[in-house]
């Protein structure tokens, strides 16, 4: 089973990023997104929800910003809770940014592999259908 240099890619971005955008978080306990974001915070990263219906609140004591362009600082990592068709939308507004993120991280399910091609052309890394929480869980070693 040839997992190791995936699993070498996964654990250097899961090491190197200390900012994720993470676009399409929710405020309902029950969904995903908001479990991941707070796993995400309980291992020291900076986690900004990005969701335009619920910008100017906040999740997980986090302001939710509307887009990507509103956060208020160079993320390194643009984590995408959203359906694979928009995932080309999201993957398009992080190109613009002025500060380029490293990674676009698609979440499990979520696959567009012409939005990949896009972000791997300007340099990023990306990783489709995948959870950084499982990720981390599975790769980062943690102190007994």
């Amino acid at each position: 089973m040839p997992q190791a240099p995936i699993d070498a890619v996964l654990r250097d971005i899961l090491t190197h990023t200390k900012t994720i955008a993470l676009v399409g978080a929710s405020s309902n306990p029950q969904r995903p997104s908001y479990e991941v974001m707070g796993y995400l915070l309980a291992r020291g990263y900076r986690v900004h929800p990005v969701n335009p219906g619920l910008a100017g609140s906040t999740i997980h004591d986090q302001p939710v910003y509307a887009s990507l362009a509103d956060v208020p600082e160079p993320i390194d990592m643009v984590d995408i809770f959203r359906t694979s068709d928009a995932a080309g939308g999201v993957v398009d507004e992080a190109l613009a940014l002025p500060h380029l993120p490293k990674v676009i991280w698609m979440q499990l399910g979520v696959q567009n592999e012409a939005a990949a091609e896009r972000a791997r052309a300007r340099g990023l890394h990306v990783v489709m259908n995948h959870c950084p929480k499982i990720e981390y869980a599975r790769l980062i070693k943690q102190p007994d």
